[in-house]
């Protein structure tokens, strides 16, 4: 009787370690697949077609030196993201999934690119004007952006576009690689109801998994297209 119940015990013991061991498996898989997610994403489905609404307006300077609202691009398909002047990894981003944006929809008068500077009472006109031009990028379809003013720049992108706090760095040799802010690079798709209906973060993505990056590329450019279309 007493071999019995010790056989009994010992399934028992397997059966809650497997089952503890399972348990572990799909928590740990589960939290990798959470950090693969992008910050803000709508990858096309019909059900969720916008994320928020901007409810307010931002005023700016572009890089030919014209004062602007964003507002005024209400009623088209615009992209815009964070950066600033000497970040080497906006320089990267820029030139590589701005460009190709402009190369794919710049010719459409219905889309436009936005650029604003996280870093605005260093980056004034003369410094942006540089920038674009080293860009090719014309004014009438793609604005680098300052606003003059650090923390205006700082709560718009945080607190109405819910882009991830800047935060400013504070290692010499991390500053000199990655320039003083610590930012946000992922790129917000604006319908022509002033709504953002998608957020990619697309340097992420390059860097860290290719076919992740291609999916969410896709998306994104999926996504400019349907609302271009409407």
């Amino acid at each position: 009787m007493n071999s019995k119940l010790k056989i009994i015990g010992v399934y028992i013991l397997t059966a809650i370690v497997s089952v503890v061991i399972l348990a572990a498996a799909f928590w740990v898989r589960n939290g990798l697949i959470e950090r693969e997610k992008p910050m803000i994403v709508n990858g096309g489905a019909e059900k969720q077609e916008v994320l928020f609404a901007i409810d307010k307006d931002l005023e700016a300077t572009n890089q030919a030196g014209e004062q602007i609202k964003l507002s005024s691009l209400k009623g088209k398909v615009w992209v815009v993201g964070e950066f600033f002047a000497i970040c080497p990894h906006c320089a990267m981003r820029n030139g590589q999934e701005l460009r190709g944006l402009i190369d794919e929809f710049g010719k459409q008068p219905g889309f436009h690119l936005t650029c604003i500077s996280i870093d605005p009472e260093t980056d004034d006109v003369e410094k942006l004007k540089e920038y674009a031009s080293a860009l090719n990028a014309d004014p009438s379809n793609w604005w680098f952006l300052t606003t003059g003013n650090t923390q205006t720049a700082h709560e718009y992108m945080e607190g109405t576009m819910k882009f991830f706090k800047v935060k400013l760095r504070t290692d010499p040799l991390d500053i000199e690689s990655n320039g003083k802010y610590m930012h946000d690079l992922g790129l917000a798709v604006v319908n022509q109801n002033f709504e953002v209906v998608g957020k990619w973060p697309l340097a992420e993505a390059r860097k860290q998994n290719p076919a992740l990056y291609q999916t969410r590329k896709q998306e994104m450019y999926e996504t400019i297209r349907r609302e271009l279309a409407k």
